[in-house]
């Protein structure tokens, strides 16, 4: 059973920068892809950013370069960091792995994963 606990969300003013982890405990394969999406109050989750098994990476169009995802397979950890905050980055932001299956951009829509964090909250004002 996996498990996924995220860590460093906060609050930030506008312009500023955070830097989310995701650790994951349990049994996983380097061959796992990894993502973060964010969910605001009354708004639907969306997806944020995703890594793939052989590091290849995919970016909402909000990212717009301003958040950059990363893994570790060795440390278990995924990291997403992220600059520029707007306050519409406002949200609880939750980390995802599953094994990877299919092409990358399918697993920004979030349907994919099937091991999820319980969310960190990111406030940006």
């Amino acid at each position: 059973h996996v498990q996924l606990v995220e860590s460093g969300g906060g609050s930030v003013e506008a312009g500023g920068s955070l830097s989310l982890s995701c650790k994951v405990s349990g049994y996983t394969y380097s061959s796992y892809c990894w993502g973060w999406f964010r969910q605001a109050p009354g708004r639907e989750r969306e997806g944020v950013a995703v890594v793939g098994r052989d590091f290849s990476t995919r970016y909402a169009d909000f990212v717009q370069g301003r958040f950059q995802i990363f893994k570790d397979n060795s440390q278990r950890i995924s990291r997403l960091q992220m600059n520029n905050l707007k306050p519409d980055d406002t949200a609880m932001y939750s980390c995802a792995a599953t094994v990877c299956r299919f092409p990358l951009s399918t697993y920004l829509g979030g349907a994919a994963f099937d091991s999820w964090g319980q969310g960190t909250q990111v406030t940006v004002s």
